[in-house]
């Protein structure tokens, strides 16, 4: 705390040179170090002139941008978070612009704005970003919470306030936005649904912690509004938040109240908001740190040097000897952490950094640590002061993503914005600077130059960014459809091939479409596969395009066994033949002809027979015909479609095992010489559990392969003779490893000896 009497102590000598008095002039400073908005309050300025210019400084007073103001009638300027300058006019628009008085973007507070105009606004700050407040000329207040998501609420009406209050401000208290005004002795609280009063003329007995008989008085955060409980025609108005304190009665003098100076302007800065103070008592204020002035004695040096002083600059020169002294001590101790000293140590050098006038960011402490180091390194990078935001990364060494390559990215960015170079010499540059430092993203910064309207450098740019992925979707919104597609095929990622195959179909016309595929042979392959599934009258275009015959035949045989109706997958198959018959494969040609004839045969005896033949094949259909007893129809598909003899034997004597028909199998097997042998009718037997029947064709099988039908129908007697007569041990150890110990201990004898007879040969 300290008294009005205290001097302050200027950490800047101001460098603007202004030529105008301050009290004519629109005023905004940023918080934490920010920068300072100018602007000539025109409606106190009765004398033509040119037009007044919006100055934007650095705490120090450096110029950073200056721009003619060209648009309406100022009443208010104020700093977002992210340090955007907010305009607000007359009208209730709202102009946005950065830093460098660069035009961003413009929003309106709504219509009732509009047509009642601004009194008063101002700018603050919730949980919930930046927000705006508008006092209208029907004495009613509007707000926005969040000016990224712009949400109007009207606030409820204050009974009996016929002019603009002397002071308000905006509150934000759990997750709730409210308005605190004052007006003659009464002080009102202004929520979503209520207008309510916390002090009356009766004592402020609404206001908590206050004493019985104690008169309120407000001093503003900002540029230093006072409200006494009394009248008080203070212009300037600046809350974000408020506080009570309790003292005696007694008003601050009317001489603390704003008066236009720009000392003045600065003292208010930071102040507390609400005190209470009694008679006899020296008025005293709340005063936090402030990033531009630091209060002091006015013999400041003479207590620094006393002996035995006390005064704050004698401790800090002791404090300034104690550290040298710790520095080095640290050294022998053995169990002293030195990381918090060394960040210490880190914390000062980068504060003293951005202290310097050049850089004109004045922070205390306390405030650096509010606003971290990566808060801090973007209001450097905005400011576009890369080489001191690197040298304090790579000072402190933060990781590469947070640090330098964010850094260089940020002046990649800018480096595009400008256009006194070309393109050529532009990415050059940028590439030399920034390599391949990990996390940078080329396209990011190509992005950024399409968006400044520089199409050419963003192209050369892309060439530097590795992956292909990143490097598309920005072609395809340059419209550089071809180029993105070799990028794609390049990348060897199909989904990315398929993603510009499709946006080309959708931005070409169905010919140079078509043309540009063709010449990549990839993507053309890829978009087939698609069409295949989704599209198959695209594909058929395709071959059409190509005389592709052989693929438009396979596309009609395809496409002919999606019909239901056998008239249909008819005629498709017969375009199929005519397509075969043109890329001359006379083998499809016949295939496709022989499955014509077989759709119709098989729709023939359908209709005949009543049972479902269609969608069989050859074979299916001559099975079940057999199977139905229909052997000289079988026959007949035999001969008129030349299956061959053994194909036909294996599939009639399973299917007339199948049916039990074992007579006529026997029958069959004495038509003409078995083109398969005689083996397989004691197989097909023995597999329907039939050895009776399988017995009659094992002595018509050959005698190399007797031994083994007559171990299928169970007859080793008859396998022994076989294979001592064949002299063959391999059949001998067959049988002999199917005869039972118990039954046929006989033939196993003879059957050793017969081996042992052979093996002494």
């Amino acid at each position: 705390q300290t008294g009005y009497t205290e001097p302050w102590l200027e950490l800047y000598s101001m460098e603007w040179g202004l030529r105008e008095d301050l009290r004519d002039c629109v005023v905004a400073a940023a918080p934490y170090g920010g920068p300072i908005a100018l602007l000539r309050n025109s409606r106190r300025d009765k004398t033509p002139s040119a037009r007044p210019l919006l100055e934007i400084y650095s705490a120090s007073g450096l110029l950073l941008a200056s721009v003619p103001w060209k648009s309406g009638q100022l009443v208010h300027l104020g700093w977002t978070a992210g340090e955007d300058l907010l305009c607000i006019q007359e009208d209730g628009t709202v102009l946005v612009y950065n830093l460098f008085c660069e035009f961003k973007r413009h929003f309106s507070m709504g219509n009732e704005v509009l047509q009642n105009h601004v009194l008063e606004a101002q700018v603050f700050h919730t949980e919930f970003g930046t927000g705006v407040a508008i006092l209208t000329g029907a004495l009613r207040f509007s707000l926005a919470t969040n000016i990224d998501d712009l949400k109007l609420r009207r606030l409820p009406e204050v009974p009996g306030l016929q002019k603009p209050p002397p002071c308000w401000t905006v509150l934000a208290q759990d997750r709730v936005t409210m308005v605190l005004l004052a007006m003659g002795q009464e002080l009102f609280l202004l929520d979503n649904t209520s207008c309510s009063v916390l002090v009356s003329p009766a004592g402020p007995s609404g206001v908590p912690g206050a004493p019985r008989g104690a008169r309120a008085v407000l001093r503003l955060d900002g540029l230093g509004s006072t409200w006494d409980g009394g009248s008080c025609p203070c212009p300037w108005m600046g809350w974000n938040c408020w506080d009570l304190m309790s003292l005696p009665t007694q008003p601050i003098p009317r001489s603390r109240c704003w008066k236009g100076s720009w000392k003045e302007i600065m003292e208010a800065v930071g102040c507390c908001q609400v005190l209470a103070v009694g008679p006899g008592a020296t008025p005293r204020l709340e005063q936090p740190p402030h990033p531009r002035f630091v209060p002091i004695p006015a013999e400041a040096s003479q207590e620094i040097f006393r002996i035995a002083s006390m005064a704050p600059g004698a401790l800090l020169l002791e404090a300034q000897k104690e550290y040298e002294a710790a520095s080095f001590g640290k050294c022998f101790l053995d169990k002293f952490p030195p990381e918090g000293f060394v960040r210490m140590c880190q914390d000062l050098r980068v504060l003293n950094a951005i202290r310097d006038y050049q850089i004109g960011i004045p922070l205390t402490f306390t405030q650096y640590k509010q606003l971290t180091i990566e808060v801090l390194l973007d209001r450097l990078v905005l400011r576009r002061l890369y080489p001191l935001a690197i040298r304090i990364c790579e000072f402190l060494r933060l990781p590469e993503m947070q640090g330098v390559s964010r850094i260089l990215a940020h002046w990649a960015c800018y480096k595009v914005q400008q256009k006194d170079k070309s393109d050529e010499e532009v990415a050059q540059a940028i590439n030399q600077k920034l390599g391949d430092t990990a996390g940078i993203s080329y396209s990011d910064i190509a992005t950024r130059a399409y968006d400044c309207g520089r199409a050419e450098l963003a192209i050369k740019l892309l060439e530097y960014e590795p992956r292909s992925g990143e490097q598309v979707p920005l072609l395809l919104k340059m419209k550089r459809s071809k180029l993105a597609l070799g990028k794609a095929i390049e990348s060897g990622d199909t989904d990315l091939v398929y993603t510009v195959v499709l946006h080309l179909k959708n931005e070409l016309n169905r010919g140079s479409f078509f043309m540009t595929l063709q010449n990549q042979p990839v993507a053309l392959s890829l978009y087939r596969q698609f069409c295949r599934h989704q599209e198959r009258e695209t594909l058929k275009d395709l071959y059409n395009q190509d005389d592709n015959h052989q693929e438009l035949g396979n596309l009609h045989v395809l496409g002919g066994y999606c019909q239901r109706r056998i008239e249909g997958r008819v005629a498709a198959l017969q375009n199929a033949l005519d397509e075969f018959y043109k890329a001359k494969n006379d083998f499809a040609a016949k295939a496709t002809e022989e499955q014509i004839k077989l759709l119709r045969l098989q729709r023939h005896l359908q209709e005949e027979l009543d049972k479902p033949y269609l969608d069989l094949s050859l074979h299916d259909t001559v099975a079940t015909l057999i199977l139905d007893g229909h052997h000289k129809r079988a026959e007949q598909l035999y001969r008129d479609f030349r299956i061959p003899d053994k194909r036909y034997w294996w599939l009639k004597i399973n299917a007339l095992a199948t049916r039990g028909d074992w007579e006529e199998m026997e029958k069959f097997s004495k038509s003409k010489k078995s083109p398969i042998g005689y083996l397989p009718f004691v197989e097909v037997a023995v597999k329907h559990h039939n050895r009776y029947e399988a017995k009659k064709y094992a002595p018509r099988v050959p005698p190399e392969q007797r031994v083994k039908a007559f171990v299928l129908v169970g007859d080793l007697e008859q396998a022994a003779e076989a294979a001592i007569e064949r002299k063959n041990e391999a059949e001998m150890s067959l049988v002999l490893s199917r005869c039972s110990p118990g039954t046929d201990g006989a033939l196993a004898e003879r059957l050793n000896r017969a081996r042992a007879q052979l093996l002494k040969k």
